[in-house]
């Protein structure tokens, strides 16, 4: 896959950082960004599906920058730190370093790319959520169809606001995923919104009635399941065997199989068993 627009703004990107610049390009080609006194990345983890390990997605993550590629998440430290208006900014730095970073590698051809919305721009801009976004993509004639943006939790008294920033996100033409602390949760969610897809915390799964009847709601509705932050085999297996009685297709992502990383190719051979407690040791740097 070639975008010659998105080609051209790389070629003119400084090879480090410059006063007048924002962006830059690294040694490795990765676009890295400047905020506060921080310089900013993207690592990316896979979303498969289990069975094959076939997979039809990554997320995107900000890292800081690091040449052997594990730097560390300073995303809450960061956001804890900025006035809202400086968050927003962040979180739109984030969007558009992953978009380059994901759409400069041939492996996008093949898979999506989902982008967390973090949950002060959800309030801190007033209308047209995703415009702005937009028209970066638009400038470097990227296609935003391969783009899956994920809401973040918010109180249920608050699920107006989630209705409204998924109504002005579909209007610029972005797919929406929202994100379930459980299956009951989720259910709520698909009721109300009517997401696209919805991703669901798997580290634990209490309730094995509640998310057989999630995953055969969502199968009638055609929404893509997700099942995040799977970190073992034992909730794999539960999994499994849920989507089995279930008779439906789920997706899931975690430490059990991909540590957050730079390259799209990196993803695509799955981790082992032996690979968990390495992971599971680092999760405090790759965790977002």
């Amino acid at each position: 896959m070639s975008f010659p627009a998105l080609q051209k703004y790389l070629v003119r990107l400084p090879a480090t950082p410059q006063a007048a610049t924002s962006l830059w390009l690294d040694r490795h080609g990765r676009a890295s960004g400047r905020y506060f006194n921080s310089t900013l990345t993207s690592a990316f983890q896979a979303i498969r599906e289990p069975g094959s390990q076939q997979i039809v997605g990554v997320e995107g993550f900000a890292r800081s920058h690091s040449s052997s590629d594990s730097g560390l998440s300073l995303w809450k430290l960061l956001d804890h730190a900025a006035s809202d208006e400086e968050s927003i900014a962040l979180d739109r730095l984030c969007r558009m370093l992953h978009a380059i970073n994901f759409y400069r590698q041939p492996q996008a051809a093949h898979t999506d790319l989902y982008l967390s919305v973090h949950a002060r721009l959800l309030a801190g801009v007033s209308a047209n959520h995703g415009n702005a976004f937009r028209r970066v993509l638009d400038s470097l004639e990227l296609p935003h169809e391969k783009i899956v943006l994920q809401l973040p939790p918010v109180a249920k008294n608050q699920n107006w606001l989630l209705a409204y920033v998924n109504d002005n996100y579909r209007r610029n033409g972005f797919r929406l995923a929202v994100n379930a602390a459980d299956a009951r949760h989720a259910l709520e969610l698909l009721n109300a919104l009517q997401p696209e897809t919805i991703k669901v915390d798997a580290r634990e799964i209490p309730d094995t009635q509640a998310t057989l009847h999630l995953l055969q709601e969502a199968g009638q509705r055609g929404v893509r399941l997700i099942f995040k932050r799977v970190e073992s085999e034992t909730v794999a297996a539960t999994l499994h065997a849920l989507a089995a009685s279930a008779g439906h297709t789920i997706l899931a992502q975690g430490f059990l199989w991909d540590l957050p990383g730079a390259s799209l190719a990196a993803t695509g051979s799955a981790g082992t068993p032996a690979d968990l407690p390495i992971a599971l040791a680092l999760r405090a740097s790759a965790a977002a």
